[in-house]
């Protein structure tokens, strides 16, 4: 059998070598997931493929390449809710994001960990606030790059507090409409890139499992030290622990005084122990966090609570 297969290889490359074709696509599009396998078993599948089989630099992309073709744009961040583009870095919850960024920094040294997924039980815990502000928050850093990827096909709304432009988007990559290059945004602060929702689909969960998210971060992730993907709540539809499927690790955002409990336990369910590493407290005020520590004991021994005194009336737009 090999030796026709042999046979079958030489033939093609002769036959492409004559016509001066190339035998592959210079865009290889993902494969077909087999319907007949389980969804968890394929989402594994697909996770250890991301991890494991794509090197560096892998796709031929560099960030030479991705600052040329990646125009910067005019962003007007909300500075309400938008804590690192003004020229103050002691605003109220910019040292717990400082915090958060170090505990990740600490995980990153016992696992792999770059693909960060954000997301809550429910819409206005915060989990949009607190994936754009880590994206910020990270890029602080000398020389360090997040992209900041909205995968919230339902509601779109990331691209608000930051001031940009919702579309083009990871919708229409997904659809096959644009390639990465034209997804992409980037605004005033340096090495932080943004890729919107794009517009609202109606087969959202359809679109996130059709692989070809999985090949975006697979041919973008070696030009990043972080990807940030903030997802919708978890509770309510499935999209969550499909973008889990293709992901490092997940932080639950939970709203203090308004996330009920048992929601919030039900989250936590919805992913394996070792993905999530940890819970974000938003909206606890300071008076709160002064009397009170919060621990979970989740993934890997590194939970954290976290409360950023940001009232909900401050940002009934933004946060998701």
């Amino acid at each position: 059998m090999s030796r026709i297969h042999d046979a079958l290889k030489r033939a093609e490359q002769e036959r492409a070598a004559s016509t001066g074709t190339h035998v592959e696509p210079a865009y290889a599009q993902p494969e077909v997931q087999n319907e007949s396998m389980p969804a968890r078993q394929v989402l594994a599948d697909s996770r250890i493929t991301s991890m494991s089989t794509v090197s560096p630099g892998v796709s031929g992309l560099t960030y030479e390449a991705l600052l040329a073709r990646c125009a910067q744009t005019e962003w007007n961040p909300d500075p309400r809710t938008m804590l690192f583009f003004g020229d103050s870095d002691r605003r109220a919850g910019a040292e717990e994001f400082r915090s958060l960024r170090s505990r990740l920094y600490q995980i990153r040294e016992k696992m792999p960990l770059k693909r960060l997924l954000i997301t809550s039980a429910l819409p206005k815990d915060g989990k949009s606030f607190t994936a754009a502000n880590l994206a910020q928050v990270m890029v602080r850093q000398h020389g360090r790059r997040a992209l900041l990827i909205d995968c919230d096909l339902r509601k779109p709304g990331l691209h608000r507090p930051l001031g940009a432009a919702q579309s083009p988007g990871l919708a229409e990559y997904l659809l096959g409409e644009c390639d990465e290059f034209a997804a992409l945004q980037r605004g005033p602060m340096e090495n932080l890139f943004f890729m919107a929702a794009g517009r609202s689909v109606p087969s959202a969960a359809e679109l996130l499992a059709n692989g070809r998210l999985q090949l975006l971060l697979q041919r973008v992730e070696h030009m990043f030290d972080w990807i940030i993907l903030d997802t919708s709540p978890v509770v309510l539809v499935s999209d969550a622990t499909l973008v889990a499927g293709v992901s490092d690790g997940v932080i639950l955002v939970v709203r203090s005084g308004a996330t009920p409990a048992d929601l919030a336990r039900r989250a936590r369910e919805e992913f394996p122990d070792k993905m999530l590493l940890g819970v974000v407290l938003n909206g606890a005020s300071p008076e709160h966090m002064a009397q009170s520590k919060y621990y979970y004991g989740y993934g890997y021994g590194y939970g954290y609570g976290y409360g950023y005194g940001h009232r909900p009336d401050e940002d009934k737009n933004s946060q998701a």
